[in-house]
């Protein structure tokens, strides 16, 4: 199926926001290695004199601009095609991180990066076409409808059982529950930062969106969510390894934010039953590649931290369990791409 010129400008918008947010990771962690080289202290150990150090703020606007980039895609193109190519800003940060910080990438792990970049080359030829909104009260009508209704309630009561029973229980101890709250959260997110965006593209085209109270609606859904998101996902990689939380979002997040899209903006309406497949074929070829690349470089990581330090059975258990060891590990990966929401 050929792309229509508001998926194509999407589709550029996604990859610009790819390369930003994967570049600015390593422009980051340059920049804390220089502060760290400079100052003595680790930001992962609570130093944060990486604030004074240009090149960690350089990095940071790269990732501003990136997820500038991605909100806007998402108003010229359907989830079902931006969200999964946040995948490939792993594969920059693998990249620029083998080539610059020469943290070498494990076999499986190019054949990870070959996958996700083979499994956005099939979702993008399969993408589906939008039908053209005119305005933001044609979106509210499409969150309203019935089915969508009944997704999102189902998420609200999904979000208020996690939180309130089981997270003070098993949210410590269950990787899932934090990143399922990120993650529901996420899927409203996105259909609201859709709507905002296309409500403010058809702001500047001329037709003023900004004296609709449903815009700031979507506006108060955004800020909601956005902050739940951080907070959980905070607390998740804070109790849980990075290379374990980052998939499993990333698999939860973006599932759930294709079946919101599927639901409130009829993205496979339309479609041919192998098309529908061959985008779901792709999909899962991302997801698996993401999850071989992030398991690879973590195997990688650790296998190379082992074996430079003595073979003590006490000293192996402390690599994975004691308090400051593995605040030094997620200081290694604090960068990870999949950090951002």
């Amino acid at each position: 199926m050929g792309l229509s010129k508001e998926n194509v400008t999407g589709l550029i918008l996604a990859l610009a926001s790819s390369v930003f947010i994967g570049s600015s990771f390593i422009i980051k962690k340059q920049g804390l290695r220089r502060a760290a080289s400079a100052f003595g202290v680790r930001a992962g150990v609570g130093g944060y004199y990486y604030l004074l150090e240009p090149l960690w703020w350089v990095g940071m606007i790269t990732m501003i601009v990136g997820e500038v980039a991605n909100f806007v895609a998402y108003a010229f193109a359907p989830a079902v095609l931006v969200t999964p190519l946040g995948a490939l800003s792993i594969i920059v940060s693998a990249v620029l991180a083998d080539i610059i910080l020469k943290e070498r990438l494990h076999k499986l792990g190019i054949l990870g990066c070959v996958m996700c970049i083979a499994g956005s080359f099939i979702i993008v030829i399969h993408a589906p076409k939008e039908e053209p909104i005119t305005s933001v009260l044609q979106i509210w009508n499409m969150a309203t409808q019935p089915a969508f209704l009944a997704y999102a309630g189902s998420v609200i009561v999904l979000v208020f059982i996690l939180v309130l029973h089981c997270a003070p229980r098993c949210g410590h101890t269950n990787v899932l529950v934090f990143t399922g709250i990120c993650s529901l959260m996420g899927s409203l997110s996105v259909m609201s930062v859709k709507a905002l965006g296309t409500s403010l593209k058809l702001t500047f085209e001329g037709k003023n969106q900004l004296i609709y109270p449903e815009t700031w609606f979507f506006v108060f859904v955004v800020a909601i969510c956005v902050v739940m998101q951080m907070n959980y996902l905070n607390k998740a990689l804070d109790t849980f390894n990075t290379a374990i939380v980052s998939p499993i979002y990333y698999v939860m997040f973006t599932t759930l934010t294709i079946v919101a899209s599927i639901i409130m903006f009829k993205d496979w309406d339309g479609q041919s039953f192998s098309t529908i497949v061959s985008e779901i074929c792709g999909f899962i070829v991302v997801l698996s590649g993401t999850i071989m690349l992030h398991l690879t470089r973590d195997f990688e990581r650790s296998h190379s931290f082992r074996g430079s330090m003595p073979t003590s059975p006490t000293l192996s258990v402390r690599l994975y369990t004691g308090n400051g060891d593995l605040l030094l590990k997620e200081d290694e990966e604090e960068e990870s791409p999949d950090n951002t929401c």
